[in-house]
């Protein structure tokens, strides 16, 4: 495969990848995560970081927006968030389900430390078994 971006420039791409297809827009950053692998399979360990540093921070960009439109009035749905906490962040990666938790966590002012690193651990792990794949 013939390299069409540096590897700066691919782990640029990655990152705004990561980091918008964490948001409501349907955008795969596996998919550009592996083709940077492809092109660039020295680049494991910084792939892998840009990913999980990305798609963490557009996961925590979705926390703000519940923090900022959380009210006082409860919602039957959020008890379940309330219940398991932070920890239930670590899915935070998945479709629908995870741009939902993230809002649900700012609704719910969960410690934004905690929520950021249990996204970052659960997004690392979804990159790294793809980057393992992409690698075989």
């Amino acid at each position: 495969m013939e390299n069409f971006l540096s590897p700066e420039a691919s782990l640029w791409s990655l990152f705004a990848a990561a980091f918008v297809a964490a948001t409501l827009v349907p955008l795969s950053s596996e998919a550009v995560l592996f083709a940077v692998l492809e092109m660039h399979g020295d680049l494991l360990w910084p792939a892998l970081a840009v990913a999980t540093l990305g798609n963490t921070l557009g996961g925590m960009s979705s926390y703000l927006i519940g923090r900022f439109i959380g009210s006082k009035k409860p919602l039957t749905q959020l008890e379940r968030v309330r219940r398991h906490g932070a920890p239930l962040l670590l899915l935070a990666w998945l479709p629908i389900v995870g741009d939902a938790l993230c809002v649900a966590a700012g609704w719910l002012r969960l410690n934004w430390i905690a929520v950021a690193l249990f996204q970052a651990a659960g997004r690392f792990a979804r990159y790294w078994l793809i980057s393992a794949g992409a690698l075989c």
